[in-house]
């Protein structure tokens, strides 16, 4: 019996890949986005636990030095939340190109293996065919030899 060989295999196996690299890259982009989002989250609760200790020191007599520095350290995170703001943002969206990008590559992937899928039917349709015009044959030609005898 005869075995299929798709031409355009090696295209396929391409596709493959390109999604495999997409699923990678795209992981890296998620993976990056929670270690963002994590040291976001320790800058808020550095700032919550530096406000709690500043009203908890409002009830004790704290130095204007003390005071002024709490105050400074917390504008610092302040600003430090900011900036991880806009880094959150950034690798949300590098996340979502990376989705976009992981999609394509998967529609193409699917495209080809569609085509190789079609290809193989064909195959084994136009097998069945000549499978069947064999027998037609071996069939006509047993049918006719006991009538000449």
């Amino acid at each position: 019996m005869a075995k299929f060989h798709y031409p355009y295999q090696k295209i396929v196996d391409l596709k493959s890949s390109e999604r495999t690299q997409a699923e990678w890259i795209l992981s890296t982009a998620l993976g990056k986005l929670q270690d963002e989002e994590r040291t976001l989250d320790e800058l808020r609760r550095e700032k919550a636990q530096r406000q709690e200790e500043m009203m908890h020191s409002a009830s004790r007599v704290v130095s204007l030095s003390q005071l002024r520095i709490s105050q400074d350290y917390i504008r610092f995170l302040d600003e430090c939340i900011e900036r991880k703001l806009d880094d959150v943002c950034s690798a949300r969206r590098d996340v979502e190109i990376s989705q976009g990008k992981l999609t394509d590559k998967m529609m193409d992937e699917k495209v080809w293996l569609k085509a190789r899928e079609k290809s193989a039917f064909r195959f084994r349709q136009e097998l069945l065919l000549r499978e069947q015009n064999e027998l037609d044959e071996m069939a006509s030609v047993r049918y006719v030899s006991p009538a000449h005898s």
